[in-house]
């Protein structure tokens, strides 16, 4: 928990700058797993996830564009980096 905290410490202090580089980040991550989720095919299950993923990039980008607190753009970035990740790691066995 003391990682977490000094983090979104450091987030909360350079917001304006992580911001932009955090939605390119996680943007970026999310294409990526879109991608491979499309490349085992299209049935109702690579739906699902690539709606889960978009939606969840979706959610930390509205957070941004809606200014938020940054305690709330910041677990929504987490979320969205780490079920990506997941997702592409799923999507690659």
């Amino acid at each position: 928990m003391k990682i977490y905290q000094s983090y979104l410490e450091e987030y909360e202090k350079g917001i304006i700058g992580y911001s932009p580089i955090a939605i390119i980040g996680q943007s970026c991550l999310g294409s990526v797993a879109a991608m491979f989720i499309l490349m085992n095919g299209n049935s109702v299950t690579q739906m699902i996830q690539l709606f889960v993923v978009t939606i969840l990039c979706m959610f930390y980008n509205g957070a941004i564009l809606s200014q938020q607190k940054p305690k709330v753009s910041f677990n929504l970035l987490i979320l969205s980096v780490i079920s990506s990740a997941v997702f592409v790691v799923f999507n690659l066995l």
